[in-house]
């Protein structure tokens, strides 16, 4: 029997509203009074997190920023693992030259240098995730979701990219998808010390090496004393992959990336279908 559920955020717990449904909320319940332990692992920063799961009560250790930060279940800060400041601003600045929005997670939260984008970006988001939402409907949800996320506006990256200040991601994004997004890709994938990864269609997230969700959990399941091969790891994309990879149960989702498929040991529905919670009770019921 399996000791701990790992599960990615956007895509994978959160449905196409961006918010855990009821029965995925029942599954989680129904794991933990066996004895099962539950936590996420996601590419959010903690702030823009943490809203989510609160709103349906959910309270449990997290990996955020892809593995950049751990959390225990309170809320305390057990790690970070950062990029120098040097990088950082090199790819602020390669983005800036293709034409490129791009966002900055800080040790303390998420930046944007500009409101207007980042609206334009959920917005685009959701109407690809909600194929019958008019632009307008979007445009209302993506507001109401952003008011949540606890996002920090400010005028220039150059505010908060100080020495006593540690940088741990960069999101850049294309509402045109991936192929915009390559040039980025192929220029920050040549650097060792950083690893690219996407989270969704229309972004790209690059972190430090050691700053990946298998990573970090080989490192928690090591502090909690559960084997690799007591966790279930359930993801949709290539951010996902290599805990994924690391877990002894791996679940894709229906919405999963075709790769991310291919690395999984089982498939279970959408997020919109309730995937997660599928996996959690089949994972129980068959004792994967």
């Amino acid at each position: 029997m399996i000791k701990l559920i790992v599960s990615d955020m956007d895509g994978t717990l959160l449905n196409n509203k961006m918010a855990v449904s009821e029965a995925n909320q029942v599954a989680i319940k129904t794991a933990e009074k066996l004895g099962i332990k539950f936590m996420v692992a996601t590419g959010r920063g903690y702030t823009e997190a943490v809203p989510a799961l609160e709103e349906v009560g959910i309270r449990c250790p997290m990996i955020t920023v892809n593995g950049g930060q751990t959390y225990d279940e309170n809320g305390t800060l057990l790690g970070n693992v950062g990029i120098d400041q040097t990088r950082i601003r090199h790819i602020l600045n390669f983005a800036r030259e293709k034409g490129l929005y791009a966002e900055l997670v800080m040790a303390d939260g998420v930046y944007s240098d500009n409101k207007v984008k980042r609206i334009e970006t959920m917005t685009s988001l959701l109407q690809i995730t909600n194929p019958h939402t008019t632009f307008k409907m979007a445009l209302v949800l993506a507001l109401s979701r952003l008011e949540l996320l606890n996002i920090n506006y400010i005028k220039d990256y150059e505010d908060v990219l100080t020495e006593d200040r540690l940088a741990l991601k960069v999101l850049v994004y294309s509402n045109e998808g991936q192929p915009e997004l390559q040039p980025v890709r192929e220029e920050y994938e040549k650097d060792a010390e950083l690893v690219v990864t996407s989270s969704f269609y229309n972004n790209l997230e690059i972190n430090h090496v050691q700053a990946q969700k298998g990573i970090a959990l080989e490192r928690v399941a090591k502090e909690m004393g559960i084997p690799l091969d007591r966790i279930m790891a359930i993801g949709d994309n290539f951010n996902d992959a290599s805990m994924l990879e690391k877990a002894g149960v791996s679940f894709a989702m229906g919405n999963a990336a075709e790769g991310v498929k291919k690395i999984a040991k089982y498939e279970t529905a959408t997020n919109t279908e309730d995937g997660v919670a599928k996996a959690i009770l089949r994972c129980i019921d068959e004792k994967l």
